[in-house]
């Protein structure tokens, strides 16, 4: 038997499976230029396992490091340096605060989340008029937007639209694509809709299953700019924006191509695969006050926790309306309406969607890809944390076939 000590496999950074996969996440944004490798390691070696406080102080000592660093570089002239450690603080700041919900002490989740967004929008003001601020008209608030863009000339580019999962940051989202798209000449649309990050925290505005109401203020917003090639818009959705991006082309039809990453058709189904067969007949018979009666009689303090922290962008009170609220994310009624051309990426050991990239390729009634990834390419698990450069080579390489062709 192989007795190497196998690190690509679950529990090779940490024991605690949550702690492990968070911490893939922040290599593969190293490996796509937000932070270091080094720092990350060197980071990791200071958490204790599977201690949300160690978590916590640990990435928060490193993003301060970083802000000071980026402010030290701005004022001596250096840009290029201040961006990236400016974008780095903003990450890790943010990827601080995935354990809260599991901290004595969760008033931190408010002051974090502000001081990552400072560092955020010091990096993009640091752009030389590269990216700006770009509000999405929404309902009684708007929606926070910046256009990346390669450069300040204004020229009109191919444009990657972004739908954010249930709880990544906006500098997540350079490692999620929006760089490498960046590296192509293209530009790239990060916002936060509602139930997330700035729209959740500051102004408790929850998610919302029909996604159509968010994108399309945002594509009708993009396509007034006189930066943005209107005939080649394309969008990307990520994580829980599998479900947003895949429920939202069912009836807006103006992106070129779309990428769901991983291909969701039911997010009710990663709440509802614990439940005991008498509690899931409680709630598919809507019986309220009993389903939430039983689950209160055995409920356990420390996950009674962190569902209150998890089901707060759904803005419900008890496990039921939760469940009740969340079988709404679903796309099977709706899937026969797309007619966008659609990428779905379909992971080894994908976690939390199991399955289901497959069912939802079976699903799409027009121009469609499955595209696999592989332990052995060590871009397995959810969202392919460790194989970052491999999945965004290839989901811009099916968006950019999918462009209007301008000629030689």
């Amino acid at each position: 038997m192989d007795q190497r000590r196998r690190i690509t496999a679950p529990g090779g950074l940490f024991r605690d499976a949550d702690f492990d996969y968070e911490a893939r996440i922040m290599l593969g944004a190293a490996a796509c230029g937000v932070g270091d490798v080094g720092l990350v390691l060197a980071t990791i070696d200071r958490i204790t396992d599977g201690d949300p406080d160690s978590w916590f102080d640990a990435w928060t000592g490193l993003a301060a490091d970083l802000s000071a660093r980026g402010d030290e570089a701005l004022g001596a002239g250096h840009v290029d340096t201040a961006r990236w450690a400016l974008v780095a603080a903003s990450q890790y700041y943010g990827k601080a605060l995935v354990f809260v919900d599991g901290m004595a002490d969760q008033s931190v989740l408010l002051p974090t989340f502000r001081t990552h967004r400072a560092c955020w929008d010091r990096f993009v003001d640091a752009s030389a008029g590269s990216h700006v601020r770009v509000e999405v008209p929404y309902e009684d608030r708007p929606m926070p937007g910046y256009l990346l863009r390669p450069d300040a000339s204004g020229a009109a580019r191919p444009t990657l639209v972004v739908t954010n999962g249930s709880d990544g940051t906006l500098p997540g989202l350079l490692s999620y694509g929006a760089a490498d798209a960046l590296a192509r000449g293209w530009n790239a649309f990060l916002f936060d809709g509602p139930g997330q990050q700035s729209m959740l925290f500051e102004h408790q505005v929850p998610f919302r299953h029909d996604w159509e109401a968010v994108l399309t203020p945002v594509l009708d917003t993009l396509l007034l700019r006189s930066d943005v090639d209107g005939d080649a818009l394309v969008g990307y959705g990520i994580s829980q924006g599998g479900y947003w991006i895949t429920r939202a082309v069912a009836f807006e039809h103006r992106l070129r191509a779309a990428v769901a990453d991983p291909g969701v058709v039911d997010v009710s189904a990663s709440w509802t695969a614990a439940l005991p067969e008498p509690l899931l007949a409680l709630l598919d018979a809507g019986r309220k006050d009993e389903f939430n009666a039983a689950v209160g009689a055995h409920a356990d303090p420390a996950r009674m926790r962190t569902l209150a922290f998890r089901s707060r962008p759904y803005a419900a009170d008890t496990l039921y309306d939760l469940l009740t609220e969340v079988r709404r994310y679903q796309v099977r009624d709706v899937v026969g309406q797309i007619t966008t051309p659609l990428l779905v990426l379909d992971p080894d050991d994908e976690q939390f969607f199991p399955g289901q990239p497959r069912e939802l390729y079976a699903l799409l009634p027009q121009e469609k890809q499955i595209l696999g990834f592989t332990e052995a390419q060590g871009a397995n698990g959810h969202c392919q944390p460790t194989g970052r450069r491999l999945t965004h080579h290839a989901l811009l390489d099916f968006l950019s076939d999918h462009l209007p062709d301008r000629g030689a």
